[in-house]
């Protein structure tokens, strides 16, 4: 019997680690008629998720990845690769870090984009890549269903950057955008500009978009410091490097905003290109526009009157209770518990 509760009890602890093994899996076990095909491959390596760039995906806020294989009915197979970041700002930078400009746009989850059997997409934190066998006319809408079972990210984790709202989006290179938070992402891009110049002490955030015209190819760098007067020093310091190479680079700031445009900067179109980034400040107004509830004196009144009710009713009901328990005793007990003779007889002192 005791091997017996021992073996039993083993049992469950097994299926417990097992389940909550299970439970860690972000992909899930199907979707759309894809099913899980193997185990699960887990690791929080950034150098196991790619070997290629490991710090770029720590630049990015890399947390933990996963591999799964999904295979259908048919025979057809699947292989969904799926890094989860610590918020959307780093799975929106991998992502541009890993779309080619070749590839074509989808609709899948928050961005994605498509070459042959391959597509890249992104939803909230997590970036998964999906190459497929072969392409039906359903996978875009078998992906949409999996990017709807991805968890989502919580609370401001689930916001995405300001910058790409900044890019003009006339003569954009399609696909071309590159977010970068760190020097080695800058570097494995090939950016125009070096860590050196860009200063990554300030922690900036930079977006850099590729732009077409008639005199050649533009490069637009937009680098976001955390104050305008950081902003400032650093705008000195790129033309100074723009007076050391004459028609290397255009700069120009606005509010913590550095734009840089890199190409042929002798035309126009890079005059205007650069012109056509603005800094527009949000502001909150966190003022009151009204009165409230709490603030209304009259409210106060009439809550002040409903408290004073609910006392008088509750002094009432006590007098009721107590009155008639005491109206009870006298007739079941007459003179024994109240008003018994010792208690209601006058003192005389018969004083003449």
């Amino acid at each position: 019997m005791k091997r017996f509760l021992i073996a039993a009890v083993l049992f469950l602890s097994l299926g417990r680690v097992a389940f909550a093994a299970d439970s860690n899996d972000f992909l899930p076990q199907s979707f759309a008629g894809w099913t899980k095909s193997g185990s699960v491959q887990s690791t929080t390596d950034p150098a196991k998720a790619d070997a290629a760039y490991p710090a770029v995906l720590k630049e990015y806020g890399f947390a933990d990845a996963e591999t799964v294989t999904y295979t259908r009915a048919d025979g057809r197979k699947l292989t969904v690769k799926a890094a989860r970041f610590n918020d959307a700002t780093g799975a929106y930078g991998a992502f541009t870090f890993y779309r080619q400009p070749t590839m074509g746009t989808e609709r899948i989850g928050t961005k994605a984009a498509s070459a042959n059997q391959r597509i890249l997409f992104f939803r909230d934190n997590v970036l998964v890549d999906a190459n497929f066998d072969r392409l039906t006319e359903m996978s875009a809408a078998e992906l949409r269903e999996l990017a709807g079972m991805l968890p989502a990210a919580k609370a401001s984790s689930a916001n995405l950057p300001s910058l790409p709202g900044y890019l003009p989006k006339s003569d954009a290179v399609e696909n071309s955008a590159k977010y970068i938070l760190g020097p080695q992402a800058l570097v494995a891009q090939k950016g125009p500009l070096t860590p050196e110049q860009v200063d990554f002490s300030h922690d900036p955030e930079i977006l850099i978009q590729d732009y077409s015209s008639k005199n050649g190819p533009l490069t637009l760098t937009l680098i976001q410091y955390p104050t305008p007067q950081i902003a400032g020093d650093r705008l000195r310091a790129f033309q100074n490097a723009a007076q050391s190479t004459p028609n290397s680079l255009l700069v120009r700031r606005s509010g913590p905003l550095v734009d840089v445009v890199t190409g042929a900067v002798g035309s126009s179109e890079a005059h205007a290109l650069l012109n056509s980034v603005n800094y527009e400040a949000e502001v909150t107004w966190n003022e009151a526009t009204s009165m409230s509830k709490r603030d209304n004196i009259g409210n106060l009144i009439v809550a002040l009157f409903a408290l004073i009710g609910i006392i008088l009713f509750i002094t009432l009901i006590f007098g009721i209770f107590f009155g008639g328990i005491r109206i009870l005793l006298k007739r079941l007990f007459p003179d024994r518990v109240f008003d018994r003779p010792e208690d209601v007889e006058i003192i005389q002192l018969h004083l003449r």
